[in-house]
């Protein structure tokens, strides 16, 4: 069997004031549309006029005092009028709805009923439901007849009331079909068989007499009381939250031994010790026993204070199917407790105190399918607790303290959640839904073991650590999963080692796909191109800046993207879906977008969320516009040159050739000329002094390398730019070998070079990448850089280094990403004019200032 509802999902039925009724009943307040009258707050005093055709009739919530037999116009059509919450007392007179012949819903609930005439529900004989929830009565409504000849009523709703008693009038026998009563909440101090007489021989869908403090408050004698359910059948009876004590449930069983209940529900009771109440006693064999010929097949024990299950606590209760223990304080189990229950399917045991289960614990119940037992403390379960339970189907252990599963049957449905499991041994499981979220599972052979499961459709390993994977792993192969939860783990972290790329290779059968919160910031090379018959797929909250068409599924219909970092999204990849979640990711509104916002705005595919949430990041002016206010006119390049296409193509033809032989002529003999213009600037400006401006710096640069570098630096760069290699040369440099002081902490020498010199010249080989000092200088010429806006650090890559072996070393990454570096010149000639440009570089002061060529997308005006 499985068992509905076990994921966690609860429904709760809220019960309150609408005040915003327009859009949910589709006409404004105070108005009719001919069917429906809506008139909630709309300061009436009596009842307004409607059309006949009205079927419903709202008019909760106004000042009417008096209803009459007038009151009310011939409504033949009307099926539900909805009177109650008055912010007024209520009268009510005789044959008040006689003009409302087809009624079949009256709703006075939460009204002060200061007068209600003996013939008030006279001339309603379609009548199913009556509401009189909270309106004051007392046991008068009872005794006095007021339901006479109602025989189409099958609810009757009395609770939150004044009743007292329930000696019930004579017609009620009359009540043929009469299915529901709820007594709920009154002040009934005990029922005996004379005063439930005209219910004899009916069966009964509810009886309700919970939080009434029935039969705690008197000394019984049953002897007299007697039976108060005798020769009735109840397929519910609530009489939860009465203060039951073990002796009086015993003698309440007792009492009413033979009668038919199929559902008792005795929640919310005072049963079982705790922890502190020695002299409250747990139910014992007795307890329940005058149930033994009531045929009760749901019994409901739960929120009370039971410590212990005793020794064949429900011998008696063979016809039992659900137990539902939950919200105790149960912490031992007694042998044979359970002993009996040969009939159970559903034993609810969550929320207890359980911290052990053993091998005898569940005894006795061969039929039993789903058991139970989220939010204990079970640290320890043995080996053979479940595994005679041979119809058991689905076991709940979720929120406890399990750290090994070797305990697990071959069953269907197992919940495992919230608990410490760090790794699963290598058992024989077969299962078809397996859930493991919230553990601390780190390795992806976890997921490769569980994805052998024969039968497996489910698999939920939300919240875990998933972040490892081991090289050399076969794919696992399933022909049965169809929904994967891979949720709020690490994947990003094994997948940046290489590995685990094939873990979805063999699920040819997965239909949906959760990888949600998993830090990626990639995808792997064909990680789903096996996922032939993929439907969805959740991709959202991660770090992803792209998206190619051939990353996603070949038939993927539903992608979730939303909460990532998509720049300008190639609409290719989402033109194949049928809806797609693009929201609040970091879209740069420039003109490399326009292609997407045109798609955006023309496309079929079915876009999930509002036109707010897709918004501009970047730039600043544009930041939180939505991407469908944006105009793309200004950046198509055909239409802003298409008045110069000609003038442009007649000039390019002209100067083409002139250019083409100047290029040439450059490249081939660059070296040459550089010479020469070299020596036509010195014999111009001869004459002129050759002096700088004074400056605070000590040094005009600090050259960084690495000391097996020196023979070419010095024969490359320093005979040609340091004044104390030559009187020609201009610059003032520091480098280790000469100005280093002795003796003197290696840091401090580095420190004082790099704050003394105006630029830090980093010579980058492949010696420097493997010396710790250059790595060392380089991380503080760039400390340096942030608080000296002129730039001071120069790179200069020397041999063939690539961009991959600079971008291996955390420092140069940074620099590499956000700076412009020179490359040492591989031919000769260009030599000249390679050191000519390093000069200018150590001698430029101030700070460039680079122009925006950013095309800035227009923003259209709303138009009202």
């Amino acid at each position: 069997m499985r068992v509905s509802g076990i994921m966690g999902f609860h429904l709760e039925l809220l019960l309150g004031v609408v005040l915003v009724a327009s859009p949910v009943l589709g006409i404004s307040s105070c108005s009719s549309d001919g069917r429906m009258a809506l008139y909630h707050f709309c300061n009436l005093t009596q009842i307004p006029q409607v059309l006949n055709t009205t079927e419903k009739l709202l008019l909760s919530f106004n000042y009417i005092q008096t209803v009459t037999a007038t009151s009310f116009p011939f409504l033949e059509q009307l099926k539900l009028l909805e009177l109650g919450a008055q912010f007024t007392s209520l009268t009510i007179d005789k044959d008040a709805f006689r003009n409302l012949p087809n009624l079949r819903i009256l709703d006075l609930g939460k009204n002060q009923v200061d007068f209600l005439h003996l013939d008030a529900f006279q001339g309603l004989p379609h009548l199913f439901e009556l509401r009189l929830f909270a309106c004051g009565l007392s046991d008068a409504v009872l005794k006095n007849g007021y339901f006479r000849n109602l025989r189409s009523l099958s609810r009757l709703d009395l609770s939150f009331n004044q009743i007292h008693s329930l000696s019930l009038h004579p017609s009620f026998g009359e009540l043929t079909s009469l299915k529901s009563i709820d007594f709920l909440l009154n002040n009934i101090a005990v029922v005996c068989e004379h005063e439930l007489k005209p219910l004899q021989g009916k069966t009964l869908s509810l009886l309700r007499l919970a939080s009434n403090q029935l039969y705690s408050r008197v000394s019984m004698d049953w002897g007299k009381c007697m039976n108060p359910f005798r020769n009735m059948v109840l397929e519910t009876l609530d009489v939860s939250d009465n203060g039951w004590t073990v002796d009086i449930t015993r003698n309440f069983s007792n009492a009413i031994n033979g009668s038919q209940i199929s559902s008792l529900v005795l929640a919310h009771h005072n049963m079982g010790p705790g922890f502190g109440f020695h002299n409250i006693k747990d139910p014992d064999q007795n307890t329940f026993a005058g149930l033994a010929r009531s045929s009760v097949i749901r019994l409901d024990l739960s929120h009370g204070s039971i410590f212990s299950l005793n020794f064949r606590l429900f011998e008696t209760l063979k016809e039992l199917k659900l137990l539902n223990i939950a919200h105790n304080k149960i912490n031992k189990i007694v042998d044979e407790a359970f002993h009996g229950l040969d009939n159970l399917q559903v034993l609810n045991l969550s929320y207890n105190l359980l911290g052990e289960l053993c091998d005898s614990n569940f005894y006795g119940l061969p039929s039993v399918e789903y058991i139970d037992l989220q939010n204990n403390h079970i640290g320890i379960i043995q080996e053979n607790t479940f595994k005679f339970l041979g119809k058991l189907n689905a076991l709940d252990l979720r929120d406890n303290a399990l750290k090994t599963i070797y305990f697990i049957p071959r069953i269907s449905d197992i919940y495992l959640g919230g608990n410490k499991l760090v790794s699963l041994p290598n058992i024989a499981l077969t299962a078809n839904l397996i859930q493991l979220s919230d553990n601390r599972l780190e390795s992806l052979d976890n997921l490769y073991f569980l994805l052998q499961v024969p039968h497996l459709q489910i698999l939920i390993l939300n919240q875990n650590r998933l972040s490892s994977c081991k090289q050399g792993r076969a794919p696992a192969v399933s022909l049965t999963l169809e929904q994967l939860f891979l949720g709020e783990n690490m994947l990003q972290l094994a997948w940046e080692s290489g590995f685990c790329w094939d873990v979805f290779k063999g699920l040819s059968r997965l239909q949906v796909l959760y990888l949600n919160n998993n830090y990626l910031n990639f995808l792997p090379p064909g990680v789903f191109s096996y996922l032939t018959a993929l439907r969805g797929l959740s991709l959202s909250s991660n770090r992803l800046s792209s998206l190619s068409p051939g990353d996603l599924p070949p038939n993927l219909e539903v992608l979730d993207v939303s909460r990532n970092q998509l720049l300008s999204p190639d609409p290719n990849v989402f033109a194949s879906l049928a809806s797609v979640d693009i929201t609040h990711n970091k879209f740069i509104c420039e003109c490399e977008l326009s292609t997407f916002i045109r798609w955006l705005n023309q496309t079929n595919v079915t876009i999930f969320g509002s036109h707010a949430d897709i918004y501009c990041m970047y730039p600043n002016s544009l930041s939180g516009t939505s991407l469908y206010s944006l105009s793309v006119e200004g950046c198509d390049e055909e239409e802003i040159f298409k008045s110069l296409k000609f003038s442009l193509f007649v000039l390019f033809t002209v100067t083409v050739s002139l250019f083409l032989v100047t290029i040439l002529t450059v490249t081939k003999f660059r070296g040459f000329c550089f010479n020469c213009y070299k020596r036509a600037q010195r014999l111009v400006f001869r004459d002129q002094t050759k002096a700088r401006p004074h400056d605070t710096y000590k040094y005009d640069a600090y050259l960084c390398f690495s000391s097996k570098d020196f023979e070419w630096v010095q024969s490359a760069l320093l005979k040609h730019l340091d004044a104390q290699y030559s009187d020609r040369n201009r610059l003032n440099l520091c480098f280790e070998e000469r100005d280093f002081v002795p003796g003197e902490n290696h840091l401090d020498n580095i420190r004082s070079a790099v704050w003394s010199s105006r630029k830090i010249v980093c010579l980058v080989s492949r010696h420097f990448l493997s010396d710790g000092w250059c790595l060392e200088a380089f991380t503080y010429a760039q400390t340096r850089s942030f608080v000296d806006l002129n730039s001071p650090l120069i790179m200069v890559v020397v041999g063939s280094l690539s961009q991959y072996q600079l971008m291996k070393h955390e420092s140069i990454r940074g620099f590499v990403q956000k700076r412009q570096y020179l490359r040492w010149p591989e031919d000769l000639q260009d030599m000249g004019w390679f050191l000519h440009k390093l000069s200018q570089h150590i001698l430029k002061q101030g700070k460039e200032k680079k122009k925006d060529n950013v095309i800035q997308l227009q923003t259209i005006a709303a138009t009202p």
